[in-house]
């Protein structure tokens, strides 16, 4: 059954010794890499996620708001960790803070 499989013989002659760590040439890829990982992902996610915290950190009473669900309301109650969201004259919700997305202008809910 060997002869199907060709043998592989190994050169008689010692392969060159190879250089120091390619002269730094990986390093300016590596480096590379890291820069455009940092201005890509790792700099505009934590800057959505401060502009995030101060978002809930500034509610008030009386902020429009709508959710990451797509529930915009008026917030009648803010507390530590939930918001109470007044989506119309009777029906109030209680959703945690983070679940908020963004503020709407004012008037924005009469507009709708």
């Amino acid at each position: 059954m060997s002869f199907l499989i060709p043998a592989a013989f190994a050169d008689a002659a010692a392969p060159a010794a190879a250089g120091p760590a390619g002269s730094g040439f990986e390093w300016i890829f590596l480096v590379g890499f890291l820069v455009i990982f940092y201005l890509m992902i790792w700099r505009p996610q934590a800057k959505r996620a401060k502009e995030h915290k101060n978002l809930l950190g500034g509610l008030q009473k009386g902020d429009e708001v709508v959710t990451s669900g797509g529930i915009a309301g008026k917030v009648s109650k803010v507390s530590d960790d939930f918001v109470v969201i007044e989506v119309s004259d009777t029906v109030e919700l209680k959703i945690q803070k983070g679940a908020i997305a963004a503020t709407l202008p004012k008037g924005t809910l009469k507009a709708i």
